[in-house]
């Protein structure tokens, strides 16, 4: 069986995430995923507040921009929320958009290489490792996390580029693909790897026969869960994420 879930694009205001929260709850949808876009909102922030409000929902962070964050900070605040919401959270890392990374002035020179660094520190810290390390972009000394996550947490990788998926496949306990990622895309990333796949499907119909092939036909391509988002542009997410959870499950 093949989860369905939703975003809850950081276009719209943090002031409306609740009322979209609680209609996931209560509709049924599996998880409701975030994004930490620059400038827009703070993934941990949300998913936070968002596993506050709830007690079923699952939510996931896909995903954090490593260049942005200290590896770290990252593990404290993940750590945090396993330890508050166990078994509900789910956190995904990868390069984030270059452009904004050179804004703010933390675009690097080898993102695969931070990428793989900042992965493997995360997931060592998560364990409850006490991580000393010396890369070229991620550096620690002694650093062990005082509440570490009773068991070992899932780290997902996201992107779209071949060399990023491969690094997902490798160092990553599951994968993220953008809504960019055609079926072809899926089933060439699913048949190489036995961790769980995430796929985002960008659609705003609710027309129910429609949205159900195209969610049977992203889980028959081997997608684990497939997430569907609208476009930046469309109204009303509430009702958007009822009618997600209104559909019934999809078999792979």
């Amino acid at each position: 069986m093949t989860t369905l879930g939703v975003v809850y694009r950081p276009q719209l205001p943090p002031e409306n995430l609740r009322s979209v929260v609680l209609a996931a709850e209560e509709s049924g949808v599996d998880s409701l995923w975030l994004w930490e876009d620059c400038f827009l909102e703070s993934g941990i922030a949300c998913a936070s507040a968002a596993l506050a409000w709830t007690s079923r929902l699952h939510v996931g962070v896909g995903l954090l921009p490593v260049p942005l964050r200290n590896v770290a900070l990252t593990a404290m605040e993940t750590a945090t929320l396993e330890r508050l919401f166990p078994g509900r959270v789910t956190l995904a890392v990868g390069h984030g958009v270059q452009d904004w990374m050179g804004q703010v002035g933390a675009r690097v020179a080898s993102p695969l290489t931070l990428l793989r660094e900042y992965t493997l520190a995360l997931k060592a810290l998560l364990a409850g490792e006490r991580v000393t390390v010396s890369g070229r972009y991620v550096n620690l000394t002694d650093v062990a996390l005082d509440w570490p996550p009773a068991a070992p947490m899932p780290i997902y990788v996201g992107g779209l580029g071949m060399k990023t998926l491969d690094l997902a496949g490798e160092v990553g306990d599951g994968t993220v693909l953008d809504a960019s990622a055609d079926l072809a895309r899926v089933k060439a990333i699913t048949s190489t790897r036995t961790h769980p796949v995430v796929v985002y499907v960008e659609t705003d119909s609710r027309d129910r026969a429609f949205v159900t092939d195209l969610v049977a036909s992203v889980a028959g391509a081997g997608a684990t869960s497939v997430i569907l988002q609208q476009s930046a542009t469309s109204e009303d997410p509430e009702g958007f994420v009822r009618f997600v959870g209104s559909l019934d499950g999809v078999s792979a």
